[in-house]
C-alpha cells in the first residue's frame, strides 16, 4: 500500500451527479482521505455502483464536481493506474491462467517486491491453497470472488474502490473481509466501497454515505450500520 500526502484528499467530489445522461440519484457531496473508509449505502438501484463506476472513469459525471488525486479523472494515465487500484466484482479472467499464475502477474506487472512470496500470503490468506493451479472456469463463484479480492490487494495503491466485495463470500471470510479493511484505514490507506453488510460498515467504516431516492447524507458507522441493516 503506498502512504498518501497525510492531509490529501483521494476523491472529492461535489453536488456529483450520475448516470446515463439522467442522473440516477441525488447529487452527491463526499471526500476520502487517507486512513478513510468510506462506504456508500443505501437499497438497490440507488445509483452506488454508477456512483464508484464514475469516481473510477468508466462513465463521465453527469453534473457536478469530480477530482480523483487531485485533479480530473484519467483512468489511462500513469498515475492512476498505479495509485487507484479498482475491484468492481466484474470478472476479467484469463481463461488459461492458473489462480496462482493470475496473481504473480497482477504482482509483476506492479512491480511488487518478492512476488511469490506475496502471492504465497495472498493465496493461504484468501483461502484458495487447494485451488492454486486451478482454471478460473474451475473456480466456484465464491473462490472466483476471492481471487478478484487477493488480486486487488496483491498490488500498490493509495485507493481502493470496492463494489461490494462480501457478495458471495460466507460468513468467516466476510469478517476477514472487515479486519482486512480496518487494517488498510490503519496503515493509512484509502478506500470507497458500495457495501450492504452492516458488519462491514460497522467494523471498517470511519463514515458512511447513506443514499436514498429523496437524498443524500453523511452519517457515523453506527447509524450507517442500522440503516443498512433496515433496508
Amino acid at each position: 500500500m503506498r502512504k498518501a500526502k497525510p492531509q490529501a484528499k483521494l476523491v472529492r467530489t461535489h453536488a456529483l451527479e450520475v448516470g446515463y445522461n439522467l442522473a440516477v440519484c441525488p447529487p452527491v457531496t463526499l471526500s476520502v482521505g487517507p486512513g478513510e473508509v468510506v462506504a456508500v449505502v443505501g437499497a438497490n438501484g440507488t445509483g452506488k455502483s454508477t456512483l464508484l463506476r464514475t469516481v473510477v472513469g468508466q462513465l463521465e459525471p453527469v453534473a457536478g464536481k469530480l477530482e480523483v488525486l487531485g485533479g480530473k479523472v484519467d483512468e489511462r494515465a500513469a498515475r492512476f493506474r498505479a495509485d487507484v487500484a479498482v475491484d468492481l466484482g466484474e470478472e476479467a479472467f484469463f481463461p488459461a491462467l492458473t489462480v496462482e499464475e493470475h496473481l504473480l502477474l497482477t504482482c509483476y506487472g506492479h512491480g511488487v517486491p518478492a512476488p511469490q512470496e506475496v502471492t504465497g500470503q495472498l493465496i493461504d490468506e484468501f483461502g484458495l491453497g487447494e485451488r492454486v493451479n486451478a482454471l478460473p472456469s474451475a473456480l466456484s463463484s465464491g473462490q472466483r470472488r476471492r481471487l478478484l479480492l487477493a488480486a486487488v490487494f496483491s498490488r500498490p495503491r493509495s485507493l481502493l474502490v470496492l463494489d461490494e466485495p462480501e457478495q458471495r463470500l460466507d460468513t468467516a471470510m466476510r469478517a476477514h473481509l472487515t479486519a482486512r479493511l480496518a487494517r488498510e484505514r490503519a496503515g493509512g490507506g484509502a478506500v470507497l466501497l458500495a457495501t450492504h453488510d452492516p458488519e462491514v460498515v460497522a467494523g471498517a467504516a470511519t463514515k458512511v454515505v447513506v443514499i436514498t431516492e429523496s437524498g443524500v447524507r453523511t452519517v457515523d458507522p453506527a447509524a450507517g450500520a442500522a440503516a443498512v441493516a433496515h433496508l
